[in-house]
């Protein structure tokens, strides 16, 4: 286990590069992989979760070559059979992308993960997956990895789901059913949350020349049959969920910092960071393809904010609301419980330790603001975005904080800490 100590910083300056998508890294290297022939994917992220997806389309069939700063992929329309069980070590997007897709395989697939992986809830992909005619299971019958899927193929028609558990469902039933026998008709049981993921995942498929169709009155998407995936040549923008962590710090310490690949006319969620922080009272400029903070020097108000869209954003606005004047009304949080930690509880006990004041109350947070932060000995619960808010938190306790487990922060961001250093944030790995 790796530790960092955290010593308060007065001052950050300069300019850090956002780091690539991790949504978009995935959604590039799945489609490419379900494309006959070359695809170039250029700026993607390298991280545990998108090498876990990575690992997996290999397992399916997919040749990669990955470079300095690109993937080349030689995807199959078809996927094989793997050789053996597909380890998506802790990334729920990786087997909930690709259950969906190892249907399309000739034989049996097994995909399986991590510990945090295996208590993570598949039940409403695989009743989906049922209902267009594909056999597939819970290994231990209680609707989490591992899972087992019996191939040759989907043979499509109407299929029912939850939209209020997770995008990724809907997502991986976007990816393999213009693959189906016959066309597909996804309903939305509920409403979607989180539907800036899907959109993403739809944008991805367009690239593709894969058409899908929404019919709002009805919440069904429409997914015709046969559709051939063409190559990708493809760029992967930055990554507003993780560069949010980096804005957050510039927001609460004297600063002038800027953070470059973050496009304005993005469709990520996460964007909403930047209405987030001006409602806050933060100083932002926001240009063509890069977000400007110059922090300090006021006061900062809390908000009320609903995560149905936005979970991401969730841990960092734990901390902002901790700090800032009045309450932070946090709503729509539930689904977080099933995270790589039960993410709300585990900021709440981190947080608490430097001096927070938060109230959990069944699906909503009360974050107490004007808190003075001060350090203490802290645990990242093994959560990568529990780690980047605590080391936030941490840069403005008094004295020092030690974080236990910041290893973590390499599913997503892996260059996080390097990254503030550059700025003058005082970090010392131990």
């Amino acid at each position: 286990m790796v530790d960092a100590l955290v010593r308060k910083t007065e001052f950050l300056c300069g300019s850090v590069q956002a780091p690539s998508s991790k949504s978009y890294t995935h959604r590039a290297i799945i489609a490419a992989s379900l494309s006959e022939g070359r695809s170039l994917i250029k700026k993607p992220l390298v991280c545990d979760d998108t090498l876990a997806t990575i690992d997996a389309c290999k397992a399916l069939g997919a040749e990669m070559q990955i470079k300095a700063d690109s993937i080349e992929v030689s995807g199959k329309s078809k996927p094989n059979t793997p050789e053996d069980v597909i380890f998506c070590r802790d990334s729920g997007s990786t087997i909930r992308f690709l259950t969906p897709v190892c249907a399309l395989a000739p034989g049996i697939s097994v995909l399986t993960g991590g510990k945090s992986l295996r208590r993570r809830p598949m039940a409403p992909l695989l009743e989906a997956l049922r209902q267009l005619g594909v056999r597939c299971y819970s290994a231990r019958g209680d609707g989490r990895p591992p899972l087992i899927v019996f191939g040759g193929g989907i043979k499509g028609g109407r299929a029912e789901i939850r939209g209020d558990v997770s995008s990724q469902f809907v997502s991986g039933l976007l990816f393999a059913s213009p693959k189906a026998d016959s066309d597909v008709e996804l309903v939305l049981k509920t409403p979607l949350k989180s539907k800036p993921y899907v959109d993403m995942t739809v944008e991805v498929l367009q690239e593709c020349g894969v058409k899908i169709v929404f019919e709002p009155d009805r919440q069904a998407f429409i997914i015709e049959s046969g559709q051939i995936y063409t190559p990708l040549d493809y760029e992967v923008e930055g990554d507003y969920s993780s560069a949010a962590f980096i804005l957050a710090a510039a927001a609460l310490i004297e600063s002038e910092v800027e953070v470059t690949n973050l496009r304005r006319d993005s469709i990520q969620g996460d964007r909403r960071i930047i209405d987030i922080l001006r409602e806050m009272g933060v100083r932002l400029e926001v240009k063509e393809d890069r977000v400007k903070v110059k922090g300090g020097g006021c006061s900062l108000s809390g908000v009320r904010f609903s995560a149905d869209d936005n979970p991401d954003l969730v841990p960092v606005l734990m901390v902002l609301g901790c700090v800032a004047e009045g309450e932070t009304v946090i709503e729509g949080v539930k689904r977080l419980r099933w995270k790589e930690s039960s993410r709300v509880e585990a900021l709440t006990v981190e947080l608490e330790k430097l001096g927070g004041e938060i109230r959990q109350m069944n699906d909503k947070v009360v974050v107490k603001g004007a808190r003075r932060f001060k350090g203490a000995d802290l645990n990242c619960h093994g959560d990568h975005r529990v780690m980047m808010a605590l080391t936030v938190a941490a840069l403005i306790s008094e004295g020092e904080s030690r974080i236990h487990g910041v290893e973590c922060v390499s599913k997503s961001y892996p260059n996080f800490i390097q990254d503030l250093i550059s700025l003058g944030g005082r970090i010392y790995i131990r």
